[in-house]
């Protein structure tokens, strides 16, 4: 097998199982333990993993921040399939957050088509214009200042409003989950701050992500796998990677 070939299979094998041991790789490949370091030495200088003792793992993707209106723009089957598991978790008479998501926005939007007969509490005030005048859904956006890169209200004064409130679901996103530690991210400190607000009002809390969000990491944590009680995502829980059923037996988290 050439070196190239080599290199290619060890990310193959480290993108399924997320880990590789020095000694495991050598007996694969049927050579020394000294030329499989070397190669993770050359993968590592290449940014595809991170050397650990006797080891590697595979480098979490720091994904970037990116406004409301550009993720809605790439309005992906995967979302519109998450988006569609949520209205249907959702029933008549029942108050509700949604905090700042294009899956939310997804979501506000089948609900003014279907006109369910609840109260809408969001911090994302460009859901207001999906409803008619005479809707049954009772929206109420919360107060405080409005962040223009998030494309929703965040900081304390929206965390002040939040906390005058009761919801009976809340469904928050989040930019990545540490597949180790069950860490839910995001990238700013008074978005995730408001996040813990919407997660403190609610007597059941949704995390929606799609499933690619646990190859990821954002930069600051506002919360844990085990604050949530559902993960909604757009694959079914028999089609999820190992790890990722590791990591809901691991919390005794419902998947949907």
């Amino acid at each position: 097998m050439f070196l190239d070939e080599r290199l290619n299979s060890i990310m193959e094998i480290l993108n399924k199982e997320k880990k590789v041991k020095v000694n495991d790789l050598a007996k694969h490949f049927s050579i020394s333990e000294v030329m499989i370091r070397k190669d993770l030495q050359r993968l590592e200088t290449e940014g595809k993993l991170k050397r650990t003792h006797g080891g590697a793992i595979l480098r979490k993707e720091i994904v970037h921040l990116s406004t409301l209106d550009e993720r809605l723009i790439n309005k992906t089957i995967q979302k519109s399939h998450i988006a569609k598991k949520i209205f249907a978790s959702i029933s008549e008479n029942e108050t509700i957050f949604l905090d700042v998501s294009s899956i939310n926005y997804m979501v506000a939007e089948l609900l003014a088509e279907e006109d369910k007969n609840l109260v809408l509490i969001t911090n994302m005030p460009s859901i207001s214009a999906l409803f008619r005048k005479d809707s049954g859904t009772e929206i109420i956006i919360t107060g405080g200042n409005y962040n223009k890169e998030i494309g929703g209200i965040v900081g304390s004064e929206a965390i002040n409003c939040i906390n005058k409130y009761k919801v009976d679901k809340a469904y928050l996103g989040s930019c990545g989950i540490n597949l180790e530690t069950g860490a839910v991210m995001n990238f700013q400190s008074e978005d995730g701050n408001t996040k813990k607000a919407v997660l403190s009002i609610a007597k059941k809390k949704f995390l929606i992500v799609e499933t690619k969000k646990f190859e990821c990491e954002g930069t600051f944590c506002f919360s844990s796998l085990n604050e949530f009680d559902t993960v909604i995502t757009e694959k079914k829980q028999e089609q999820l990677s190992p790890n990722i059923k590791k990591l809901i037996k691991k919390f005794m988290i419902e998947f949907i």
